[in-house]
């Protein structure tokens, strides 16, 4: 299964919403974390993305420190109108100290950091502009009242979030219709379940699941994650691909094979497939971003939104995420997760 025709189409945030395709492309592989990119195939990956109907391109200024959104310029300028674009603003990286994360959500970082981005990209308007991560010191009524002046000025279309709880988007919310929550969600990663989830469904807000295939992993690629790595990817590092976590969430994509062998699908498929049915779990529109850098990964990734699982199916997928080994992240403080816990 690694054609497909053009995918479905959703609205994003309800009925005002800009109109998509049911999963998106997330591009921040294009630019760094994942070690050296062929550039040339992933221009054509993008192409191969707006054939298949993925519409909804993901980026933000954090990705290669601004490289990434200088990447997808050319592609905007010649498809401008096919594209619906997202990027976020939030996370504040050094010069001088490349492993720096902060989080800024002032208005006046939000107002330098949009400015920028418009210019990176090379358009006048930000379809869906997200907040990264949450600095929960600067009250939504500051953070996404800034952002809420941006769409007034014509520089930003939609408001998302990405990372934060069910009260934290209801709050939101308050301020300004927030059109989209970007977190992870995947068969290894469902804390976002807890509270956003039904915040989502309640507000009418799209869920953009990113990392739904585990950042690989459920592709079931990694004989040895911990081996498997080249260098200059950023998973070496990550917990879940890491020692004996490798090793035990290898074992737990025995069912994940199993199905994809009775669908004639592959492991990526049947994960994307799972995704998916969150919609129709929740009630509310799901459209996830895989990211990748080859036109074949993508068109496999589309024909997903083809691939209908049993309840039985879904039954045994069910457990997989309660024996995962290890977090999403080495440092959860900057995830919903890490304010709820």
């Amino acid at each position: 299964m690694t054609s497909v025709n053009r995918i479905d189409t959703v609205r994003l945030g309800g009925q005002d919403g800009p109109e998509v395709g049911v999963q998106g492309f997330g591009a921040m592989g294009i630019s760094e974390f994942y070690g050296a990119t062929d550039e040339t195939a992933a221009r054509d990956t993008l192409d191969a993305a707006l054939e298949a109907g993925v519409t909804l391109i993901d980026t933000a200024d954090i990705y290669g420190n601004g490289a990434n959104e200088e990447f997808l310029a050319p592609f905007l300028t010649a498809h401008r109108d096919e594209v619906v674009l997202a990027t976020k603003f939030a996370i504040e990286r050094r010069a001088d100290d490349p492993s720096h994360r902060g989080v800024r959500n002032d208005p006046a970082y939000i107002r330098n950091a949009v400015e920028n981005s418009l210019r990176r990209l090379g358009v006048e308007t930000i379809d869906l502009y997200y907040m990264h991560r949450r600095d929960p010191g600067v009250p939504f009524a500051e953070s996404v009242g800034a952002m809420a002046e941006l769409v007034r000025e014509g520089k930003v279309r939609h408001l998302g979030l990405s990372e934060v709880t069910g009260p934290e988007l209801r709050e939101a919310h308050a301020v300004h219709p927030i059109a989209a929550l970007q977190s992870e969600w995947s068969l290894f990663s469902r804390d976002v379940e807890r509270s956003a989830v039904g915040a989502a469904a309640d507000l009418g807000v799209t869920v953009v699941p990113y990392s739904p295939l585990g950042r690989g992993f459920l592709t079931g690629a990694f004989a040895d994650a911990a081996k498997d790595l080249k260098g200059g990817d950023f998973r070496a590092q990550q917990p879940r691909f890491t020692g004996e976590n490798a090793q035990r969430n290898t074992a737990l994509l025995d069912p994940v094979r199993k199905i994809a062998a009775a669908h004639g699908a592959t492991p990526a498929q049947i994960a994307l497939a799972w995704v998916h049915r969150r919609a129709s779990v929740h009630g509310l529109t799901v459209v996830p971003i895989p990211g990748t850098r080859k036109r074949s990964r993508l068109l496999e990734n589309a024909a997903a939104t083809r691939v209908a699982l049993t309840d039985a199916e879904l039954a045994e997928l069910e457990p997989i995420a309660g024996l995962v080994a290890g977090d999403r992240y080495p440092d959860m403080s900057f995830t919903a997760v890490g304010r709820e816990v």
